[in-house]
């Protein structure tokens, strides 16, 4: 349950190329039904494994090893030292399901398994009942953090090409490869602030 992995519309279908071998590599993901979900199939499975983080100067308002998601700049920021954060890009939620507020990470999970709302599968039938974690389509990735008793997350994803867009209903998702390394620095209790202001523009 939890955050909408929403349509993200339809995907430009590649080319499929003839290995000597005889292997057939496909070149470009389908129609992504969730926020990505199948999609990993043509795309060679468990898509988000690039990464965007760097380290940045930061405000000193924020206290050390507190998360602060901008919406307006599209990236979380992960306060390691004073002065100093790990930024990660990211995708926001849209629409009206913009939030800011303060909430305390409540849990965290290392593959996660992912069940659509009952909103979800009325606004897109062809949605599975639910995925297990660990499969390379779970829309959620391979790690999440949850939020309060919200049901938004900080998480992973299985379509790299959504982050750094406005494509949720509330969560906020980054690279595989990001958010591994931002739960590996994460504690239960974290506060995590999530603002429209922008930090960094």
């Amino acid at each position: 349950m939890g955050c909408d992995m929403k349509k993200t519309g339809i995907l430009k279908f590649g080319l499929f190329a003839l290995a000597v071998a005889g292997m057939v590599t496909a070149m470009a993901p389908q129609k992504a039904a969730a926020q990505g979900i199948f999609s990993s199939i043509f795309s060679g499975g468990g898509g988000g494994w690039q990464s965007g983080r760097q380290v940045v100067p930061f405000t000193t308002r924020y206290g050390v090893r507190v998360i602060v998601v901008s919406l307006g700049d599209r990236r979380l920021y992960y306060v390691h030292r004073k002065g100093q954060a790990i930024s990660y890009p990211i995708g926001v939620p849209t629409g009206r399901a913009m939030w800011t507020g303060v909430q305390r990470v409540s849990q965290k999970r290392v593959n996660p398994p992912w069940t659509p709302t009952a909103q979800m599968r009325r606004e897109n039938p062809k949605l599975p009942a639910h995925v297990r974690g660990g499969d390379p389509r779970n829309p959620l990735g391979v790690r999440a953090l949850y939020l309060g008793s919200t049901l938004y997350r900080i998480h992973g994803t299985d379509a790299p090409w959504t982050v750094g867009r406005n494509v949720s209903r509330g969560c906020i998702r980054l690279y595989n490869n990001d958010i591994i390394d931002l739960y590996n620095r994460t504690r239960v209790g974290t506060k995590v602030i999530v603002t429209n202001r922008r930090i960094m523009g």
